[in-house]
């Protein structure tokens, strides 16, 4: 089964093609900094059998979180809690890759200000964001690639770039968000700069070896937004500092979107064709059929399921098992798939 098959992209190699996504745990304390629950929730699921497990988004400025608890790398200091849990995760198997960060004005965390490309609030329960200077963008750029370098250090074996879900780097790329009149905004090759910049900054310090993630909404769901044919736009326009496109979709704007299992599937599967680049497929996957129906059928290389490794972080062994598919099972839990 194509499921449990290695994966390479740069020198990572995955034991299978199952990727636990970011997903947002608002666990840490007010600084930034992981807990011991950040310990046991991603370990847990390394010694499940997961291939490839992205923390959380973590934010590269204080103001880039989305709340008072999320994961940060703004500090030196975030290293050693993050770094023990890569090293146990690593233990099982699994290889490890971490989400940076900003999100924009969409931030609830307790900050004097919030920022984005253009002075629009999200919706009436936020605050009205600062409009970002030139420096500013520069700035907040340098906090990726340092923020990138202290990933290396922790032991991540990939990094993420979070460009979805109405964040920073997705409100300069949506003509919704970024009304700018300077070369940040405007034309499609203008909204794109900031995270082309960010990506050509962290290339400079992120090791060869090690691949290059980012995430991206493949589809704002509103008129005058982003739709999948402007993604494959700017997906081409990044590739070459890319290594593979994590594909979702919404929330740069309030929007009705009609959800079901792999509503996003066929966004993965057009960015890939099109662009002639991986992609990971994710959006309310549960089914080992459903992931080898998208792995079959070349719609993506990798396959995310979130809300089920929450619900079961032994998927990856319950399945291999109940398929009769031989895998190094856990030495202390093989009693179990005997």
């Amino acid at each position: 089964m194509k499921t449990f098959e290695i994966y390479k992209i740069r020198d990572m190699e995955l034991k299978n093609r199952i990727v636990m996504p970011p997903m947002c745990m608002y666990s840490a304390d007010r600084e930034g900094f992981s807990k011991d629950f950040h310990f046991v929730h991603y370990a847990t699921r390394a010694v499940g059998g997961v291939g490839l497990i992205i923390l959380e988004a973590t934010a590269v400025t204080p103001n880039g979180r989305i709340s008072d608890n999320d994961l940060g790398l703004w500090r030196d200091e975030h290293i050693e809690g993050l770094k023990s849990i890569v090293e146990e995760s690593k233990k099982y198997g699994a290889k490890m890759a971490v989400q940076l960060a900003h999100a924009g004005r969409k931030c609830e965390a307790e900050a004097e200000y919030i920022v984005a490309p253009s002075a629009i609030r999200f919706d009436e329960n936020y605050r009205v964001p600062k409009e970002l200077s030139k420096q500013e963008i520069k700035e907040i750029e340098m906090h990726f690639k340092e923020a990138a370098i202290r990933a290396d250090k922790a032991g991540f074996d990939a990094i993420e770039i979070h460009a979805a879900h109405g964040y920073l780097i997705n409100e300069f790329l949506s003509p919704l968000t970024n009304k700018r009149e300077d070369e940040y905004g405007g034309t499609i090759e203008n909204r794109v700069r900031f995270l082309k910049e960010i990506l050509q900054d962290i290339r400079k310090v992120w090791p060869e070896r090690k691949p290059i993630i980012v995430r991206v909404s493949a589809s704002d769901y509103a008129e005058g937004g982003v739709d999948i044919n402007e993604m494959i736009n700017i997906v081409n326009q990044i590739k070459e500092y890319v290594d593979m496109i994590h594909v979702s979709s919404g929330a740069v704007v309030p929007a009705k979107i009609n959800i079901y299992p792999g509503y996003q599937i066929k966004f993965a599967e057009k960015i890939k064709q099109e662009c002639n680049i991986p992609t990971i497929a994710v959006g309310l996957i549960d089914k080992v059929e459903m992931v080898e129906e998208i792995l079959g059928n070349e719609r993506a290389d990798l396959v995310a399921l979130g809300r089920e490794l929450l619900r079961n972080p032994y998927w990856v062994l319950e399945n291999a098992y109940e398929k009769g598919i031989d895998i190094d099972f856990p030495e202390a839990y093989k009693r179990a798939f005997m």
